[in-house]
């Protein structure tokens, strides 16, 4: 008889921990409220990128770390609350001008870094007695050490020259956390705690989005605001409830995989629910050129439902996609794309077809699901 493998639980610690990047997620979204010429800057655009992938990215190591050694002990509340304390520093550097915020924002991110390396060394005294798990939490360590020097290092490079090495930093810690997930133990990883874990980034995204909305009903209630708050609020829940039928109802959590893969998609699934309560409160704003927006709108969703499509390689043995399953998400998408364009004039229009967009996916993956149940195993 196997003996059953006790489930590692999201601790309430893990819950307080994001709270902090909700606040961060929303200066992230500031970043792209400064219109010029009727749209983003390209050089504040590309730092709202960075700002977006550095706090994604924190979190990702910051799990994987509780995900793999956690003991919910002292040691690991004390660093969680140290980490909290520097990222309000990286919120406080998240400006349109951001350059003049670079060294704060570089050694607050540089310092979570090292703080997370720590950890990581700290945890090698346990593992002596396996050489395997060993190599793999040493060389984790060395990946979040390399990094950090990389970031202090961005703040003089960027004084002498003008050009920023944050993106060799971010690229670095992608590359060497790909290297480290390949060769990793996987029996290390707990795909049910880390799926959940990523499933309530995204219900923190959702609830930034959320309060987003609620520009809608600034200068008072009228017919307009109520209109588009109403559609604002059936696409958020659509795309909510698309999320959840597959969370819920297809991906199967007692996977024994690294994960690797499925965090990485989930950095496109936030970045795209970032772009889609930005391009939302474009929709009723008269400063943003119109095929800018447009464009914008268009690109998130599709953004976020290719994503959402592609954690389906986590699906349970009787859910996966078929052909008949995959062309009618094609066709709606196409569709959408489409009438967006054809009634790009028409702001009123657009956020209906986007309603409608949003709930024929939620209607098909329902519908999937739905057929898909009574093939699955108890």
């Amino acid at each position: 008889m196997n003996k059953k493998i006790e489930e590692k639980k999201v601790e309430y610690l893990e819950l307080i921990y994001d709270l902090i990047f909700v606040y961060v997620i929303g200066r992230n979204n500031s970043l792209l409220h400064q219109i010029t010429n009727g749209f983003v800057e390209n050089k504040v655009f590309m730092a709202y990128i960075l700002c977006t992938l550095t706090i994604i990215q924190i979190w990702n190591f910051s799990t994987y770390y509780i995900n793999m050694h956690g003991r919910n002990k002292l040691r690991d509340h004390i660093f969680l609350f140290i980490n909290m304390f520097l990222l309000y520093f990286i919120g406080e550097g998240t400006r349109n001008h951001w350059d003049n915020f670079l060294l704060e924002y570089n050694i607050a991110w540089g310092a979570i870094l090292v703080n997370i390396g720590i950890q990581y060394f700290l945890e090698l005294r346990n593992c002596k007695e396996c050489p395997e798990v060993y190599k793999q939490t040493r060389r984790m360590g060395y990946v979040l050490i390399i990094e950090a020097l990389i970031v202090f290092c961005t703040y003089p490079i960027y004084q002498a020259t003008g050009f920023s090495a944050a993106p060799i930093a971010i690229l670095f810690g992608i590359v060497g956390s790909m290297v480290h997930g390949r060769k990793a133990n996987v029996t290390l990883v707990d795909f049910t705690h880390l799926s959940e874990r990523a499933m309530l980034y995204v219900v923190f995204t959702f609830g930034e989005m959320i309060i987003a909305l609620s520009a809608y009903f600034e200068g008072g209630i009228t017919i307009n605001s109520l209109y588009f708050s109403l559609m604002s609020f059936l696409i958020v829940v659509g795309l909510f409830l698309s999320y959840g039928t597959v969370y819920d109802h297809l991906i199967d959590r007692r996977l024994q995989n690294s994960g690797l893969i499925y965090m990485m998609i989930h950095i496109f699934i936030i970045l795209a629910l970032s772009l889609i309560t930005t391009s939302l409160e474009f929709m009723h704003n008269t400063e943003v050129s119109l095929m800018p927006k447009i464009l914008m709108l268009i690109l998130s969703f599709l953004m976020y439902y290719v994503s959402l499509f592609f954690t389906l390689r986590y699906s349970k043995s009787k859910c996966r996609p078929t052909l008949r399953f995959i062309l009618s998400l094609v066709s709606v998408a196409v569709s959408f794309t489409a009438l967006m364009l054809i009634f790009r004039e028409n702001m009123y229009v657009n956020i209906a077809l986007t309603a409608a967009y949003v709930w024929g996916i939620f209607i098909l993956l329902h519908y999937f699901s739905r057929k898909t149940a009574s093939n699955q195993p108890d």
